[in-house]
Parts: C-alpha cells; structure tokens; sequence
C-alpha cells in the first residue's frame, strides 16, 4: 500500500501576511503594506480641515487612529469605496468623557464594534468615512480620504486582505 508524504509543519510555506494600510495625514500619503514590502504608496487628499483628529459630524476633518475595512461600495458616489470602522473604540471613549456622546450612544458603538459589524454612522461624531476615488488635487472631502482611480486599481483588487488602517498625524 502507498501512502502519501504528509510534509512536517516546519516545511509548510507561512502564510501570507495580512495587509496594512498607512496613512500619513501630514505626508498626504497612504502605504500599502504586506509585512515591511512596500506593495503601492500614493499621494491623498484628506478632509478640508485635515488637521487634528476627527471629533464631530461636519467638520470636515480626516480621523486618526486604528480601524477596519467595514463597508465596501463597488461604485459609490465617488467611485469604488472603502469604508472604515469609524468611530473606533478610543475614539467613542474619547467623545464619552468629553461629553460629546451619551453613554447609550457608547454602549452602542461599542456593540457594534464588538460585533463585528459597522459602527452607527448617524451619530454626533458623524461615520461615513471612506477611502474613495475622486482625485487627489486639493483636500477637498468631508473627511475621507481620497485616491486616483490608478492607485484605486491596486488597491481595490486587495480589500480583502487589508486587515488594519492606521491614519496618522
């Protein structure tokens, strides 16, 4: 009777890493990255007010912290779109001591977040943030950030894989 070689775990190919996006408000630059390769770097356009983190709805400014890729639009307004998990955890605790959001608010932020499952986009802190089309000219969005359909081609393709978003300062 043959039998199969089964090769030792050792010998078995690692596992591709997740991806992760950077971006660098200040650079206007995001980085896709798979462990420290470098897979694509563009230029962005942030919110019109990019600077300082994202506190409420309507003022114009682009978040800073960890998120998640939870929404994917094959053709949104602007075009492909990706959107993001914000508010995150530090950013519904930051607006709970702050007083900017109750505490039924918080609970149902972190609910979600919990869950897996979008945060709620109709809160004081405001939501529909994405990585979307649209040029990168000027900063010009509502707080997202913004591609050109060039670097939306790579990026897209690989949505899937992408397991964190930083935005940094």
């Amino acid at each position: 009777m043959k039998t199969a070689h089964v090769p030792d775990a050792a010998m078995q190919p690692l596992l591709q890493p997740a991806l992760r996006l950077v971006i660098e408000k200040k650079l206007r630059r995001l980085t896709l990255y798979a462990g420290e390769d470098i897979l694509l770097r563009c230029k962005v356009a942030l919110g019109r007010c990019p600077v300082g983190r994202k506190r409420q709805e309507g003022d114009g400014r682009t978040p800073e912290g960890r998120y998640t890729i939870c929404l994917v639009k094959e053709q949104g307004k602007y075009g492909r779109s990706l959107g993001l998990s914000y508010p995150n955890r530090q950013d519904a605790d930051d607006a709970l001591r702050e007083g900017r959001i109750d505490l039924a608010t918080h609970q149902v932020i972190l609910d979600r977040l919990a869950a897996g499952l979008r945060p709620p986009w109709g809160s004081p802190l405001g939501g529909e943030v994405y990585i979307h089309e649209g040029g990168t000219a000027s900063d010009w969005t509502q707080g997202c950030i913004a591609l050109e359909t060039k670097d939306m081609d790579v990026l897209f393709p690989r949505r899937g894989e992408v397991g964190e978003v930083e935005i940094v300062p």
